[in-house]
């Protein structure tokens, strides 16, 4: 009897019956949409993420940024007498290579790493020297004059970068030049196939790892778009510094969204040696023991080492800006505050109605309670009422929702992202292939990221719940109001 009279005085008051259901249907749509939407922006920021710090490191060190004029300069080509070779036709081909440091950070000393790994919490820790090699090359025309028939150079030769201006025993125009750089990174042989450091985050493509007894030794292992852009394989020799080292092994990133940390992978003391830098690093990764650690990890080092630069992923976090910071920020405060307003209104809404509803049905109600209907039967008739209307709400709004959700996956918006740069990355240039001088990997400048909301069968069951409290929520105002009336009324309300 109870489903009899609650179906029949639901089809008796469609009206309130749509009204109710569609304020709740919209509200659990759009709190359906807005979880997606928010779960999408958060996968979407992890990609980012994960283009610019490498699996694994916590924490970086790096030096101290260097004030104006304090740097190291920009590299520098000298050439005696006999730095060219002539060529027939009285021209001097030049080549050099340099290996230089960042001249916009200093380095750290290598006992750094001592201090670092003495620090509690701390679970390994591993330094690297991020250089970069620059190459002049160019052919100079034979010079005029009596010196420049014989095809010689003047002594001192030229001197300086690209510029390719000769030294005081006379001028080259029209000289060709070239510089070429790409980038280097000193790692410890022993360190490469750790879970923390530049290497944590890639994939073998070809020959080998550096390895423990590669240390002192010319090898090198190459970023695989480095090597297909420069046409290098297993087996070939690179020019880096001058020195010409051996190629043993190629590596990809194991993200699609992110490149390596460097061009070129050298062992440490090798890197320290070419370059002439001496005992020094310019990074220390660092692993904390737990995720709990890295907070005091991070204080503790700033402490210990008061020059030098401590950063975190979430101080990375916080600099990846763009439209996904924008979207991220709207969803978080827009989205969120109007799913609570709709649902709100919605469920005030449907009190409202519920309550009205019950006051157009004094007579009713009052004769039901005089034939011997309790209170308790009394609400539970309009608790069930204002439950199923909650019920159709959520299964439209569910419907709704997901169809949202479906479009968002079908258009697939696209959004962009902007790495921080050298304030959260310890120096390291904000292009793909920069020195590897803080996290692991280095994102893209502006990286385009497609948007997609995924859902969950929590938020479904979240959103059809609230329906159903909703409902609740109506039923047991509209209730407490039914079970107030008295036969008496119902006996005025006839007369």
């Amino acid at each position: 009897m109870y489903w009899t009279y609650l179906r029949r005085e639901l089809a008796g008051r469609k009206k309130q019956t749509i009204i109710v259901a569609s304020g709740l249907a919209i509200a659990i749509a759009l709190v359906i949409i807005v979880n997606a939407l928010a779960a999408g922006v958060r996968d979407a920021q992890s990609t980012a993420l994960a283009s610019v710090y490498g699996v694994g490191t916590d924490l970086t060190v790096t030096g101290a940024q260097a004030e104006p004029g304090e740097g190291g300069g920009r590299p520098s080509f000298e050439f005696g007498e006999d730095g060219g070779t002539t060529n027939d036709d009285g021209s001097t081909s030049l080549s050099q290579s340099r290996l230089s440091t960042d001249m916009m950070r200093g380095t750290l000393d290598a006992a750094t790493l001592d201090t670092v790994t003495a620090i509690d919490g701390v679970a390994q820790a591993s330094g690297a020297l991020s250089l970069t090699n620059t190459t002049f090359d160019g052919e100079l025309p034979q010079m005029s004059g009596t010196e420049g028939a014989e095809g010689q150079m003047p002594e001192g030769g030229p001197a300086g970068g690209a510029g390719g201006e000769g030294g005081e025993g006379g001028g080259f125009g029209g000289g060709q030049f070239d510089v070429d750089s790409f980038t280097v990174l000193g790692i410890e042989p022993a360190d490469a196939t750790a879970g923390v450091g530049p290497l944590s985050s890639v994939e073998l493509v070809d020959g080998r790892l550096l390895e423990a007894g590669d240390a002192g030794t010319d090898v090198a292992v190459l970023d695989e778009t480095y090597a297909t852009s420069s046409d290098l394989a297993v087996g070939d020799t690179i020019d880096v510094g001058g020195t010409e080292v051996e190629v043993v092994g190629i590596v990809a990133s194991s993200s699609s969204e992110a490149d390596t940390a460097a061009n070129v992978y050298i062992p440490l003391d090798v890197a320290q040696d070419i370059s002439g830098a001496g005992d020094v690093v310019s990074t220390v990764y660092v692993q904390a023991s737990s995720s709990d650690a890295i907070s005091s990890v991070q204080s503790a080092l700033e402490e210990a080492l008061p020059d030098t630069t401590v950063s975190s992923q979430s101080d990375l976090a916080s600099s990846v800006s763009g439209s996904l910071s924008s979207a991220s920020s709207l969803i978080t405060s827009l989205g969120t505050w109007l799913s609570i307003i709709v649902l709100a209104v919605a469920v005030a809404l449907a009190v409202l109605f519920t309550i009205s509803g019950v006051s157009r049905r004094t007579r009713e109600f009052g004769t039901l309670k005089a034939i011997g209907w309790s209170n308790g039967r009394v609400i539970g008739q309009v608790a069930g009422e204002s439950v199923v209307q909650g019920v159709i709400g959520g299964v439209i709004g569910l419907a709704i929702g997901l169809a949202g959700v479906i479009a968002i996956n079908v258009i697939q918006p696209t959004i962009s992202t902007t790495s921080g740069g050298d304030s959260a990355q310890g120096g390291m240039p904000g292009g793909a292939g920069g020195p590897g001088g803080g996290f692991g990997q280095v994102a893209q400048a502006a990286t385009d990221i497609t948007l997609t909301a995924p859902v969950s069968v929590t938020v479904i069951l979240a959103a059809v719940g609230l329906a159903i409290a909703g409902g609740l929520v109506a039923g047991a105002f509209g209730g407490w109001r039914a079970a107030r009336l008295s036969p008496a009324e119902a006996l005025r309300s006839v007369a």
